[in-house]
């Protein structure tokens, strides 16, 4: 499960990656995404039926990293990205437009550490497991911030997050920056949570980038796309218990633990999606504005971005949500 590992490297990498190949607009829409939470109702949509495997090929990957080399390649003109990294892809050249937002984080990444350590304070001096992505940076901004520490203060500790539950275990690290499911099976072993994203709307959030010149005949499956997704999400909101039941097996987690995943994300419907990618103020912008600046100073982003083309509404679903 890891949404979010993306060399730090990535915008340069990707500045020089070829853009050459392109797919038939025959083709079916290809789609990257990988198994975080978030994601899924992409997943569910194709499981209800409303995503035809014809015109829309999800494609598995096994990071946000190989999304953007995908993109980058032009295996495929669409990809779920975390916002930090759709920042990243268009420093690198990339021209994607956010085209949906899946959710924002509201408590799935946590800071979580051994149960003697109270306090973020009691960090001071601590091995702090933390993965080398902007996701990651971003929550250590944050925890630094809230606990009055300056990054020397801290052992930091490079964790993939597949190594997180294990690091913990083995007592390499006395806390972890990490998120759903990692972070529920943390809490089984004992720790607990110091913080969450839950403080900090809008500044951890998921959207669906779409290249620029997609080609015309891709556009009505990428409006067939998200419609589907909006109405896996009405029929999870309506049906969470049927929802999890039909994930649990590509989330290979109990139907409980999928609901218990879902609850530290806000997932955004048509009507919040207009709100955050339409208008002449969209809430994305806000974002865009925050994330950046603390992706700035961390030297994750050699500037700020430029403001225009980044949201396109225009593939979202007419008429009521």
């Amino acid at each position: 499960m890891n949404r979010r590992s993306v060399l730090l490297g990535g915008a340069a990498t990707l500045a020089c990656m070829s853009l050459s190949a392109c797919h038939s607009p025959d083709e079916p829409l290809r789609v990257a995404l990988n198994d975080w939470i978030g994601y899924s109702p992409l997943v569910l949509a194709q499981e209800l039926g409303h995503v035809d495997e014809a015109t829309v090929r999800l494609v598995e990957q096994p990071s946000n990293t190989a999304s953007m080399m995908a993109l980058a390649n032009r295996e495929l003109s669409v990809a779920a990205l975390t916002l930090d990294e759709f920042l990243l892809a268009r420093e690198g050249g990339l021209d994607v437009r956010a085209v949906m937002v899946f959710n924002e984080s509201h408590g799935a990444d946590v800071v979580m550490a051994h149960p003697a350590i109270a306090e973020l304070r009691a960090l001071k001096g601590k091995r702090i497991g933390v993965e080398s992505s902007a996701v990651g940076a971003l929550m250590l901004a944050r925890l630094l911030e809230r606990a009055q520490l300056e990054p020397s203060e801290l052992d930091q500790v490079t964790l993939t997050a597949d190594q997180h539950v294990k690091a913990y275990a083995a007592g390499q690290v006395d806390a972890v920056i990490t998120f759903e499911p990692m972070a529920s099976q943390l809490r089984a072993q004992g720790a607990k949570v110091l913080l969450d994203s839950s403080h900090f709307p809008g500044l951890i959030v998921d959207v669906l980038v779409a290249h620029a010149e997609l080609p015309a005949r891709q556009h009505a499956h990428l409006r067939r796309l998200l419609a589907g997704h909006f109405a896996a999400v009405s029929h999870l909101r309506r049906d969470p218990v049927d929802a999890a039941r039909r994930l649990a097996p590509h989330q290979q987690l109990t139907p409980d633990e999928v609901r218990q995943a879902f609850s530290g994300i806000h997932l955004l419907d048509l009507n919040d999606n207009r709100q955050w990618l339409s208008g002449p103020q969209p809430r994305l912008i806000d974002s865009v504005r925050s994330v950046a600046t603390i992706m700035q100073s961390s030297r994750l982003l050699g500037r700020l971005p430029a403001l225009d083309g980044l949201c396109d509404a225009s593939f979202l679903p007419e008429g009521n949500a």
